[in-house]
């Protein structure tokens, strides 16, 4: 007699994934900001991902543990995952085939299939012709602006659990200070925030007061010099700052300059696909950009918040060629640079300087800056700044409050 067994349907093990959970995991690959090059040897200068890599940094992800629930990966799949050559397993290849197209379907990656080459003519006048040898062009991925807006929100999120809720002030409102509410959380307030993407929304107060302000950010090569990324980390504060004021003070504005041999500025909308630049900081060029932005904006308080970790080395001159000396402090470039932050104190614009280096020589020359603009100066590190930034302009939006 012919029996048939019948089992639990669990479903595919890319199915029971949190993508949410994966796109975190992700994020400092999708953020990379040319720190990698250095000892890879690949150019990170694009912004445009192959899909290969994506593949190999979601099997990184996996085999770090956690991501796939005990009850979806079976005995064969763990040993597939744990085996340093995962990557030549049909199956590895094929869970991973599914999760890129989940984070398609989903609207996190944008897929890009790669440009159609017209093969050369196998025969000329003279005879057959040797077959070619040329790289295919690979796959790639653009990260969209839902990605970008998830990584921002959950570095905020991070950020407001690390500080809990005594460094906002007093709480005898029924919500808490920092605007940020959960809708679906029946527990009541507790610290670390506990809430979710869908979950978020704004509660106004009847009057706060408003704020422009421009992040002046450092993107010279040093940010990614001496063995430490710098630059990826400011982008992700960066990109938390902006969540925060676009959920919290919506009347508030935000703008981002970039400053290296020269300035610009930079949509907040492409901050996460931006890469470090060239190599020296045209510091007063910076804060001209910025104030031009600042002084179009009537707002209560314009502020510049200045992310670096050097020394000003380059100077644009009046007839537009660039000036460069990365040899010490240059009498010449600092007292420009120091000329240029006396129009900002004129101006009205408070300059607040987040220094991601400590050099005896950078001290007095930050310190200066803050004096003449009656600002504050943090000598903090790469993992330490959104904590130093938010508390920063947190406790300076709770004054003005009414």
């Amino acid at each position: 007699m012919k029996f048939i067994r019948y089992g639990k349907y669990t479903g595919e093990p890319a199915d029971a994934i949190d993508l949410e959970e994966l796109i975190k995991r992700l994020g400092d690959f999708f953020l990379q900001s040319g720190f990698e090059s250095q000892f890879y040897g690949v150019s990170q200068m694009d912004p445009e991902r192959s899909m290969e890599a994506l593949r190999e940094a979601i099997l990184r992800a996996l085999q770090e543990g956690d991501l796939l629930p005990e009850n979806a990966m079976s005995d064969e799949l763990r040993e597939m995952l744990n085996d340093p050559n995962a990557m030549n397993s049909q199956a590895i290849k094929d869970l991973l085939d599914k999760l890129t197209e989940r984070l398609a379907n989903e609207g996190f990656i944008n897929p890009q299939q790669p440009p159609q080459v017209t093969p050369r003519p196998q025969s000329s006048a003279r005879g057959q012709l040797g077959q070619p040898h040329e790289r295919q062009p690979e796959a790639r991925f653009e990260i969209t602006d839902k990605t970008i807006d998830f990584l921002g929100f959950k570095t905020l999120q991070d950020l407001l659990g690390s500080l809990g809720r005594s460094s906002f002030g007093r709480h005898d409102t029924r919500d808490l200070s920092t605007g940020v509410e959960s809708g679906g959380v029946s527990e009541g307030a507790k610290v670390p925030i506990e809430m979710t993407y869908s979950d978020l929304m704004v509660h106004q107060c009847e009057y706060q007061s408003s704020c422009a302000t421009v992040v002046l950010l450092d993107c010279s090569h040093s940010m990614i010099l001496y063995g430490e990324d710098r630059f990826t980390p400011a982008k992700r504060v960066a990109m938390a700052l902006s969540h925060l004021i676009r959920t919290q003070y919506p009347g508030d504005t935000l703008s981002l300059v970039l400053f290296h041999d020269s300035a610009e500025e930079v949509p907040l909308s492409e901050l996460a696909r931006v890469q470090v630049g060239p190599y020296y900081t045209n510091t007063r060029e910076g804060l001209r950009m910025a104030q031009r932005i600042l002084l179009r904006q009537k707002k209560d308080m314009r502020q510049i918040v200045m992310i670096t970790d050097g020394k000003p080395s380059a100077l644009t001159l009046e007839d537009g060629r660039i000036y460069k000396n990365a040899f010490g402090l240059d009498p010449f470039v600092v007292g420009q640079t120091l000329e240029e932050v006396n129009k900002c104190k004129r101006a009205g614009i408070m300059i607040n300087t987040f220094m991601l280096a400590s050099d005896y020589s950078l001290v007095h020359f930050v310190q200066k800056i803050t004096e003449m603009c009656r600002g504050k100066a943090y000598f903090t590190t790469p993992y330490t700044l959104g904590q130093y930034l938010l508390m920063d302009y947190m406790s300076r939006k709770t004054k003005q409050i009414h």
